[in-house]
């Protein structure tokens, strides 16, 4: 490869991050190209908020900004906690290759996710309340994996729902 080498967009404490805008699926556009809006890099949510906020977007048909709130959440909540928004965010990405069409790449990513929730959902000693139907999440993962819906906002729907409370 010649020419100058790639430079990567750096936070003020020089960690990766990427400018680029998206699409509403979460798809890369062209730099310069005006995109939805995203997470902030910046954004710290508590329990509570992320789902709140994961809900929100997955109601818009957005998981691909779940997983940013989802994901948010592994990187900056206690360490006991971090398998279980891992496999949420791990979800709401396998959501959005639904969306996309990629059925196979669905399957990874739900059933990675409904492998890092049923760990979390294994060891409860010590660990908070749980903030939605650990066994619902991983059971309509694993199902989606297994047959994909040909309608994902409807499986969207349905996460969104357990989230919520209401599965």
């Amino acid at each position: 490869m010649t020419g100058q080498p790639v430079r990567r967009d750096r936070d003020p404490a020089g960690r990766p991050r990427n400018a680029r805008p998206r699409d509403a699926l979460g798809r890369p556009l062209p730099k310069g190209v005006p995109g939805v809006e995203r997470v902030p890099d910046d954004y710290a949510p508590g329990a509570d908020e992320a789902v709140r906020d994961a809900v929100g977007y997955l109601a818009e048909g957005r998981p691909f900004h779940a997983h940013e709130v989802l994901e948010a959440r592994w990187k900056t909540g206690p360490a006991e906690e971090r398998e279980l928004w891992q496999g949420m965010a791990q979800v709401c990405v396998g959501l959005t290759h639904l969306q996309r069409g990629n059925a196979r790449g669905a399957a990874t990513l739900l059933n990675r996710g409904a492998d890092s929730i049923a760990r979390y959902g294994l060891l409860d000693e010590g660990r908070p309340p749980r903030p939605f139907d650990l066994d619902d999440m991983v059971r309509t993962a694993r199902e989606l994996a297994e047959r994909p819906a040909s309608d994902p906002g409807a499986a969207i729907a349905r996460v969104a729902e357990i989230l919520k409370g209401r599965g």
